[in-house]
Parts: structure tokens; sequence; C-alpha cells
């Protein structure tokens, strides 16, 4: 009695060709996560994490074992025991053919072999048979908790790649109307697939229906714009401007060469080169380099696989040294660019979430933060459909495990992922197809010849005896060999043999280099140190990371920046600190780890406690003063005093400030969760607070989200009620920009309600503030009225003038919007009154914008261009760009009406200008002005570029 079972589509089992009843959901979704890890141990913990989505109930391991005896039961074959009792967990054994996604993988195989000799009658047989074994989507009906989520979407993605590989099978036969209908429906599924879109136009334009062609790549690029911020890639725009010139499309189907690409569309694919620089000297591994390359040249010429290699092996070994050699020698192969990341995935306190990576690995693709989705399956999806049409090295470093991978592979296109780790990752060797690369260590010759590079032939020719006892004690470990031989190339007094003695003793000590642990070698250069430097290398174990500054390091050591510098360049000599960029300096996580290990076990707990504090103090004081400075009308408050009276020089400009923050996000960021995890809640939520003069003004509402929560968080902690009110406030409106609408309100409530308690007029004005600004764009104008006048109401009861003009600048916004521009040019005149006489530069801005909306409304067309102007004139000088392309477009409409058609367009296009540099759909609105006016719909505006 046979058994088979089908995933592509709702979940089925049969018998002999009989359908099974596969009992309730839990055990349907035990079945379901056992044929994602088909003939590989499933732990029970894992299957209870999936079944009850991380909150089990106390009888959750009872409950497993129930669902799987219904399982046997219902699936007991003569022929066949798929689930055999097993230690620990379960197996579901599979023979071949028994899964239909298997003969999906096998059929598609085949037909990409076929296609590669050129047989298109098998390669569109075997298409065709893989292809109908779709029925939905995979698993239809069940829900997807992590990891199920990410195997479905990448069988997804198999399978919209197949799709693709088949439209061009059905190109290069002319079969131009089943192309269309196949492209029009996978494209409903998956709007971002451009290679999709590639075959749908060539389809549409083949059949000689160039106006539906040329429509489909507007509908295309309205949906790449508003979905991500990007302009599609030069394959779709240079289709598109052959379609455009009726050229003919004998060579559809040949990559655009990169070069070219570059010079048509400068700002329509950009390309990341995110590697390291080469900074070791480099011995041996000629068969591991060969390996790769041969892992490089493996797939069949045009297909589009990914290749995954794991760089595997112990701590200290060089294998980031090894992935960077090969990747900056084999990078012209990889034209669209080279994506770089440390996971830190062995750093409890630093690892880097796939979600944090995404939105970094995003950004360097050149989406712009605002189109970045909220959702790890949503960042993961766009970026597999960006990197589905290109050529990109992707270089995982020090990744913990195949989870923190999982979510950073990418589904179709001609893409090579490194991954480095300690750990084989067994995980992606069995589920995506990875190979494991074991990287071992040094042999003696090659130490000795690293050696030898390191410290010159003169230095080491009269003792190769120690020379050997060097190589042999370092255990071929290529860190522990840089460690060393940073150490005798400081001093040349230090003699070779007393340097092989010394890590002798160390190594019998702590027998440690036998099992391949440089601590040894650490030891021996850390006990080289000045005393003033080996307590700087401890106290920097107190640092968050990922790099440090000098001023950084000189509050935390608690000595001047000039004493500091020379302990770093001490360090930086002896190879135990890099300093990446002149004053910033980081280490080989192996060498912070035991930076930490000597703080624990060598400085006293005052002096730990003292440094803490003085790094916290100076991090905040010097955030604070920077957000004052780019904010300077901001409701602010006197920072926690610092612990000794050092003073912080605020920044002595906006682009100083600027700098500061950009310098130090991620430093910041980190900080604000370790202060929250060690108590120090004041510095956790006023950090924070400093943040948002930074991350708003960007648009960095994720970052922004999830500061505040650490900062709601550790105000509670620390029972601050200025402090839940603040984080309260930011978060909500933090959740404003991200359309959490409801929640941003309750957030908003929360904050309102503490600030009371605490007596303060002025946050609870901006609280009701920021509620009208959610009740207006949820379009409940009443509530927005209200709240904004018992916001003015509190802020004239406070005195405070920038809140009371920017409340008053809100009514009018609102009052326009409602049509009453009577009381809107009442509202702003007494708001810009006010502004003036405070100077405040970026409201008058704000409010000169709603006057002229207003005059519009009026019909008084020259005051509203004046006021226009004027606001237009303002956000220039203050770089507000995304607000200086806003009130351009408004000012064209009223152009417009005057009938200055040109002078509106000068207007449109200098909008569209900034919202294509800013990546904000929004560029798209514009140009649907100028075509209205240019009459061009193709092309719009063309004839008025002598007005930029």
């Amino acid at each position: 009695m046979s058994v088979r079972f089908e995933v592509l589509g709702p979940l089925r089992a049969y018998q002999d060709d009989r359908p099974v009843g596969l009992g309730s959901v839990k055990q349907r979704l035990l079945l379901a996560t056992l044929l994602a890890k088909a003939d590989e141990l499933v732990t029970s913990e894992q299957l209870i994490d999936v079944l009850w989505s991380h909150e089990p109930p106390a009888s959750a391991a009872s409950n497993l074992r129930s669902y799987a005896r219904g399982l046997r039961t219902v699936l007991h074959s003569d022929s066949w025991d798929g689930l055999p009792p097993t230690r620990g967990g379960y197996i579901l054994r599979l023979l071949p053919g028994q899964l239909d996604l298997e003969v999906f993988d096998r059929a598609i195989t085949r037909a990409q072999a076929a296609a590669a000799d050129g047989d298109s009658v098998v390669a569109k047989a075997e298409w065709t048979r893989a292809l109908s074994l779709r029925r939905g989507s995979p698993l239809a009906g069940l829900p997807h908790h992590s990891p199920l989520a990410e195997w479905v979407a990448r069988i997804e993605e198999r399978y919209l790649a197949a799709e693709e590989d088949y439209g061009e099978l059905l190109l290069g036969a002319e079969n131009w109307m089943d192309v269309v209908h196949r492209m029009r429906q996978l494209l409903d599924r998956a709007p971002l697939r451009e290679r999709a879109w590639c075959q749908l136009l060539t389809g549409l334009y083949e059949m000689g229906n160039t106006t539906d062609a040329l429509a489909a790549f507007r509908q295309a690029r309205k949906i790449f714009v508003t979905e991500t911020g990007l302009e599609p890639g030069p394959r779709l725009a240079q289709l598109h401007d052959n379609i455009l010139n009726r050229r003919p499309l004998a060579a559809r189907r040949e990559e655009i060469r990169p070069n070219e690409s570059q010079r048509k569309f400068p700002h329509t694919h950009v390309i990341p080169r995110q590697l390291p620089p080469l900074t070791h000297v480099f011995v041996g591994r000629r068969k591991e380099i060969a390996q790769l390359d041969a892992r490089l040249d493996s797939s069949p010429q045009g297909a589009e696989l990914t290749a995954i290699t794991v760089v595997c092996g112990m701590a200290g070994v060089g294998k980031t040294t090894l992935a960077l050699q090969w990747a900056h020698q084999m990078s012209a192969s990889f034209p669209d660019g080279q994506l770089y990341v440390n996971l830190r995935g062995y750093d409890k306190d630093s690892k880097l979430s796939p979600f944090e990576v995404l939105r970094d690995f995003l950004d360097a693709l050149g989406v712009a933060q605002t189109r970045i989705p909220a959702s790890l399956e949503g960042r993961t999806a766009l970026f597999r459909s960006l990197l589905a049409s290109r050529r990109i090295l992707l270089l995982l470093d020090n990744a913990g495990d195949a989870e923190q991978v999982r979510p950073l592979l990418p589904g179709a296109g001609r893409i090579a992922v490194v991954v480095t780790s300690r750990d084989q990752l067994h995980g992606l060797i069995v589920s995506e197809g990875a190979h494991a690369l074991p990287v071992p260590a040094l042999s003696h010759d090659e130490s000795r010849t690293m050696l030898r590079l390191r410290l010159g032939e003169k230095r080491i020719s009269d003792d190769q005896e120690s020379l050997d006892g060097i190589a042999k004690a370092t255990g071929g470990l290529p860190l522990a060999l840089s460690v060393v031989a940073a150490r005798l190339a400081s001093d040349s007094q230090v003699s070779l043999e007393s340097v092989a003695a010394d890590l002798r003793r160390s190594q019998n000590r702590l027998d440690a280099l036998a099992v391949g642990d440089v601590r040894g070698a650490f030891g021996w250069s850390y006990r080289s140190l000045s005393p003033d430097a080996a307590r700087a290398f401890r106290l920097l174990g107190l640092h968050p990371g990922p790099e440090v500054g000098e001023e950084a390091a000189s509050a935390l050591i608690g000595s001047p920046v000039h004493v500091v510098r020379q302990h770093m360049r001490e360090l930086t000599s002896l190879h135990l600190l890099d300093e990446g960029f002149p004053g910033r300096y980081t280490a080989h996580d192996l060498l912070w780890g035991y930076a930490v290990e000597l703080l624990r076990s060598s400085e006293p707990h005052d002096s730990q406690r003292a440094a803490r504090e003085r790094m916290y103090d100076y991090y905040l004081h010097r955030s604070h003063s920077a957000a004052v400075c780019l904010q300077p009308q901001w409701l602010t408050f006197t920072p926690h005093p610092p612990s000794s009276p050092d003073s912080y020089a605020p920044p002595s400009d906006q682009a100083e400030a600027l700098a500061w923050f950009g310098t130090e996000l991620d430093v910041l960021t980190r900080l604000v969760r370790q202060e929250t995890e060690n108590g120090y809640g004041t510095h956790a939520w006023q950090l924070a607070w400093a943040l948002t003069a930074f991350l708003a003004p960007k648009g960095l509402w994720q970052i922004q989200f999830t500061v505040q929560r650490l900062a709601l968080s550790a105000a509670e902690r620390s029972e601050s009620m200025t402090g839940q009110a603040t984080a309260h406030r930011l978060l909500g409106r933090a959740m404003t920009r991200l359309g959490m609408f409801a929640e941003a309100d309750d957030h908003l409530k929360h904050a309102q309600l503490r600030y009371e308690q605490a007596r303060d007029v002025r946050g609870a004005a901006q609280s009701l503030h920021n509620r009208t600004e959610v009740s207006f764009v949820t379009g409940d104008l009443q509530a927005a009225l209200v709240h904004a006048r018992e916001a003015l109401r509190l802020h004239r009861l406070a005195g405070h003038a920038p809140g009371e003009a920017r409340t008053l600048n809100a009514i009018g916004w609102v009052s326009a919007t409602t049509g009453n521009f009577t009381q809107a040019v009442d509202s702003c005149e007494q708001a810009l009154e006010i502004q003036r006489q405070i100077n405040d530069v970026n409201g008058q801005a704000a409010t000169l914008d709603t006057l002229g909306y207003a005059f519009h409304g009026l019909g008084r067309w020259d005051e509203a261009v004046s006021s226009y102007r004027q606001s237009v004139a303002l956000f220039r000088g203050s770089a507000d760009r995304y607000h200086e392309a806003e009130t351009c477009v408004r000012l064209g409409e009223t152009l417009e009406e005057m009938g200055e058609s040109l002078a509106a367009v000068a207007e449109w296009l200098v909008a569209a200008e900034i919202f294509d540099e800013l990546q904000d759909p929004a560029a798209e609105d514009v140009r649907r002005h100028l075509a209205r006016v240019d009459g061009a719909s193709e092309a719009p505006g063309q004839r008025f570029d002598v007005l930029r």
C-alpha cells in the first residue's frame, strides 16, 4: 500500500490514490512541519513552538504525542513506516516520489537541463508537468508560523521562478498569447516580479499591441515606486525604451551590460559595494578557493539558481578572511554588487536579527526607508523580488544558526551566497541545498610562512627552532598568529625564543590552544601591555559595540582623549583592536569576548560601575545637545546629571549634530537596550528621546518604534512618570506613521494621562497635538479640531509659544481642508506672528504653506503664490527637502489656475526631481500634473527641461 503527500496547495495525503483524513489543524500542522524537514530530526520543542506559536499549554508535550499517534494510525502502510519511534523528537522518512514538491523539483531540473541542451520539446514537457502540480497556495488553509511560513515562501518562490523560466521558453517559440496570459496571472499574485513584467511587455509588443505594452509598463512602474520607492530596473526600463521607439526586440532576452545600463539609467539601479577591505596577510587556502570557484561554476549556463556555501570552522581559523579574499577576487563576476553583513551570531548582546539586516540590505539596494515593509515576511519578500533578476554576491559573516540566515536567502536569481559560521549549519544543507566548506587550521609550513611574511626574513632567519615553536603553539590559527606577530613586530627587543617559551607555558597552563582556543596568544599579548592600556582593554568590554570612538573611550576609561589615544595605539599595534576608520575602533568578536572575561575576573565592581556610568552620561549628554540643536522648538528636559563634572561640548551647528547621530546610530540604539537591561532606565528613555530628533525627520519609523518600546519599558522600571509619558507619546507618533492608528491613539491617550498626572501641561498639550494628526489621517476631522483646540488652550496656559503657534497652524490646515478658508487664514496669521517673534524657521515654512493653501481656496491667487514662495525658500534653507517638494506641487497648482502653465511646470519639475531623489512615490502624482499640461503622456515634461 503506497502513501504520497501533496503540499503544492492544501495539504493532502493519499493511500493507493485514495485520500486520507488527516484530522485536526494541529495534527495537519505537525505533518506539514515534518514534511518541511523530511528525513531530518525535528525536536519536540521545535514542534511545540510551531503548533502553539511559542505559547504552549501545560499539556503540549502530551498533546504532541497524541497527534503523532493519530498520524501513525491514518498513514500506516505495510510497505512504509514513515514515522518510526525516535528519541528526542520525530523524523518523517520519505521515499522518492512520495512528495509532490520533490516531483516538481526533479521535473524542473530536467527542464532546465533540456533547455540548456537546446531540446525545447523535452523542456516544454517537463515544465508543463511541473507547473501542473500546483493546486493553489502551498499548504493553503493552514496557519503558517515560522519556520513553516519561510518554507512556504521558498516553495512559492521556486514556482514563480519556474513560471518565468517557462515564459522564456514560450517567448523563444513565439507563443506570445500564452506568455501574456500566464504572466498576467503570475503578476496578479506577485506584482514585483520584474522578469515577468519584461515577458508580459515583450509578448504584448510582439503581438502588435504596443498601446497595452506601454500601459503595462506604466502599471509596473507605479507598483515598483509605490511598493519599494525604486524605479524599475534596467532590463525593464531598456525594454520600455525599445518599445517606445518601436525598435525590434531580436535581442529581447539578452542581459543588458551593467556599464551600459548604468550609463543610460543612472538612478534606476543601485549597486551596493559593501565588502570590507582586505587587511591581513593571506596564506594558503588554495583548495578552499578552488571549491568556492567550483560552486560558482556548477550551475547550468543561464539558470536562475542560487549557490549557497557554508564556510565553517573553529573560531579564529580564518573563515572571514578566506571568504573576503575570494569575494574580492570574484567581485567582477557580480556586476549588480556585493552585500555584506557581520551577523555577530555568537554574541548574545549584539547578535543581529534578520529583521535588522534586511532593513540595511534594502536600504543598500536603494529602497527608501519609508517603503521598507514593517514585517519580517514583507522585508524578505521584497528583498527576494529585488534580487530575482540580479547577479549579486551575498556574504553573511559570522552566522550563529540556520534560523538567523534563512530569511536572508534569495529566492531566484544568479546569486552566490557565502555564509561563515563556527557551525556547519546542517539545517541549510538539508533544506536549502547548501554546501559545507570546512576550513582547517593552517599547516605547519603555512603558519611559518605567515609569520615570515609578517616579520620579515631578517627577524626570523637566526632562530628557526623558535619559529617552529611559535607556529606549533598557535595551533595553525591565523588570528592567534596575527596577534603574536603584531606583538613581535611592535618590539624588536623581544626574542623569538622568549615568545616560544612563554606560549608553551600559556598553552600548558590554559590547556587551550590544543583545542583551537586562542586565549594563550591573547594572554601573552595582553600581559605585555602597559597597566593603563590593559585596563583600557578590559573596560572596553563594557561597550555595546559594534565600534567605539575615541571620545567615548575617553569617557569610559576616565582619561583625557590624548592619553586614551596612546592606549588605543598600543592596542592596535598588538592587533587587539582594529582602527577601521580614523579614531574609531573595533575588534574580532573573540577579542571582545576576551575583554569581557578579563573585565569580570580582574576589574573591581566599583570601577566597572563608575566606567559604565561615565559612558552612559557621555552618550546621553552628547545626544541630548545634538537633538536640541536639530530641533530647538521641541519640548525638552534637563537630562540626568552626569556622575562626573566633565562637560560635553554641544555641536557647533546642525551639520555636526547630524553627523554625530549618523556615525553613532548603531551604538546608540544598542545602548538604549543595554541601559534598559542594566537598570539605567532614566538614561534609556532620555537617550531614546534624543534619537527621535534624528529618526523622525528621516522617516526611520521602524527604528523609532523599536527604540521607544524599549524606552517605555525602561521608564516603567524606573517609575518615571515623565519618562513613561514621553515614551508613550513618541511610540504613538511612530505608530501613526506606520499606519497603526488605533494603537497610536491608545498610546497618545496614555501619554496625555501621565503628563496630566505629572502636572506637565506642555506635554499634555503636545499629546493632544499628536492626537490631532491621528484623527486627521483617519478622516475624523471634527475630532481633530476638538483635540487641536484643547491643545491650543493648554499651550497658552503653559505659556509655550512654539507649541501654541504650531497648533494654530494645525487648526488652520484642518479648517482649510473642510472648506473654512477664512478661519484657516485667521489661525495661520496668528501662528505666523508668533513664529516670527521666536524665530521658528521651520514652523514659519509650514504655516506659510497652509496659508498659501487657504488663499488658493479663497481665490486670492497672488497672496497664495507669495505665501508658497516664502515657504519654499524657508524649507529649502532648512534642508527640509520633502516639504519643499510638497509646497512646490501646491504652488504649481495655483500657478496653473492663474494660467501660468510654464511657471507651474517649472515648480512641478523641481518637485518631481526632489521626490525622485527621496525615492518617494509622490513623484508619480507630480508627473500626472506634467502629463496633463505637457500633453505627452509617455514622456511628460520633456519640452520644459530648459526651465530646470
